[in-house]
């Protein structure tokens, strides 16, 4: 505002200036939500990453070196790994780890077992392959730190032979 125009003056400016303007109406759309689908899903993801075994690579069990792979928890018979071996227990769950870093396999074998502990599995087989043997290694490592797993032996021929492993799980059974 100058010195020499008065409130007046800017008012009729600017009802000038406003000649033929509209009120606008005003917009209805609420704000973007996700769909209850979509919430229960993080919900669920946060969940399973919250129930998710935490695998160490700097623990090392002792395991008998000689023979094929295999493992027996101290509150389970002899008995259920002779029966592991033999390929009494057929596997409910399989899961592939070839191809997948370290980090991609903890991960995924954390999922089987929250998976067969969901669905009440006892046992699942698990293909780690042949390689260069850094998952055949590290896979015994982590199933040993699990509470769930009672036994693992080599896989028979008929679940992979010596590239997996029978795992047999603790059940609500």
């Amino acid at each position: 505002m100058t010195a020499s125009s008065s409130p007046e003056d800017d008012k009729a400016l600017f009802m000038e200036a406003m000649n033929g303007v509209r009120k606008l109406k005003q917009d209805t759309i609420s704000p973007h939500r996700a769909p209850v689908k979509v919430k229960a899903t993080r919900a669920a993801e946060r969940k399973d990453r919250a129930e998710a075994h935490p695998f160490s690579d700097l623990y090392e069990p002792w395991l008998d070196q000689e023979g094929p792979t295999r493992f027996r928890a101290d509150d389970t018979s002899a008995f259920e790994l002779k029966r592991l071996r033999r390929g009494d227990y057929v596997p409910e769950l399989f899961l592939d780890l070839h191809g997948l870093t370290q980090e991609e396999a903890k991960q995924e074998l954390s999922a089987l077992l929250l998976a067969a502990r969901r669905q009440n599995v006892n046992c699942v087989s698990i293909m780690h392959g042949h390689g260069k043997h850094i998952l055949k290694q590290r896979l015994p490592m982590w199933l040993v730190q699990h509470p769930q797993v009672l036994a693992f032996h080599q896989a028979t021929k008929e679940w992979g032979g010596d590239a997996s492993l029978l795992v047999l799980l603790k059940t609500e059974r």
